[in-house]
């Protein structure tokens, strides 16, 4: 696509039941960008997200991934799960694999590499995120930090498009969060294309291209990092930033 768009979420509705969780959610990602999503607990972002990777069928409206509909009956989501990962708050690793092998597992059974081959990514990948020293560390034996770390070279290693974050440091102790955000700035800083929800409102500030402020299952207000958090239009979005501008 010429405008370097890869996803384009447009008119996007969620109901549980009777409950509508998002209402009329439409936004865009482009290569290289960093969108962070920000809001209170409960305001929709984590279903959001699952919605864009179809852990969650949305109800209404269109998801396009370089121009096609995801939710159209031929569209080949095997393909698509491949490109846009996931890393979850609660690391998602298997407990009964190394960390190496986590991060080997997925590129042969859904990408059908060598294991020789899935092998060397997933050395490259655990370098990156600074895990080598515990390839053969299996997740009882790691911190939380560490899980978190290995969690996105397992990521990473099916070399994505897009990856998206679902608050990837609410589970970590306070000393944690920094060695995993360091992680996240680094990819930033590469240009991997990222939506992230977090409640790290210093990374959305410095780190994001876009920041999108969400509350009730609706987008109050998206925008830079510095329409959002120097001169929020909405009240809504003003009350919940002076919470965390004031410290």
């Amino acid at each position: 696509m010429s405008d370097g768009k890869i996803i384009e979420v447009s008119h996007l509705r969620k109901h549980f039941g009777d409950h509508e969780v998002l209402n009329d959610i439409s936004f865009s990602v482009s290569k290289g960008e960093t969108i962070s999503v920000i809001g209170a607990s409960g305001s929709g972002k984590s279903t959001m997200l699952r919605c864009i990777n179809l852990l969650e069928e949305p109800t209404d409206g269109e998801i396009l991934f370089h121009g096609k509909n995801i939710l159209d009956k031929d569209f080949k989501l095997s393909e698509y799960r491949a490109k846009v990962g996931m890393v979850f708050q609660s690391f998602n690793l298997f407990n009964n694999m190394t960390a190496l092998e986590n991060c080997i597992t997925g590129q042969v059974s859904v990408l059908k590499k060598h294991r020789k081959e899935a092998e060397k990514t997933a050395m490259q990948y655990l370098e990156k995120v600074g895990m080598l020293p515990y390839i053969n560390a299996k997740p009882r034996q790691l911190s939380g930090g560490q899980k978190q770390r290995v969690a996105i070279a397992r990521a990473l290693a099916m070399e994505p498009e897009v990856l998206l974050f679902d608050e990837p440091t609410s589970a970590l102790d306070p000393q944690m969060v920094g060695e995993v955000l360091t992680v996240m700035r680094s990819l930033a800083n590469e240009g991997l294309t990222m939506i992230v929800v977090t409640h790290e409102m210093a990374f959305a500030r410095d780190v994001s291209d876009k920041v999108i402020y969400m509350s009730d299952g609706v987008i109050c207000e998206q925008g830079s990092p510095q329409e959002i958090f120097e001169n929020p239009q909405q009240e809504q979005t003003k009350d919940f930033l002076s919470r965390f501008l004031q410290k």
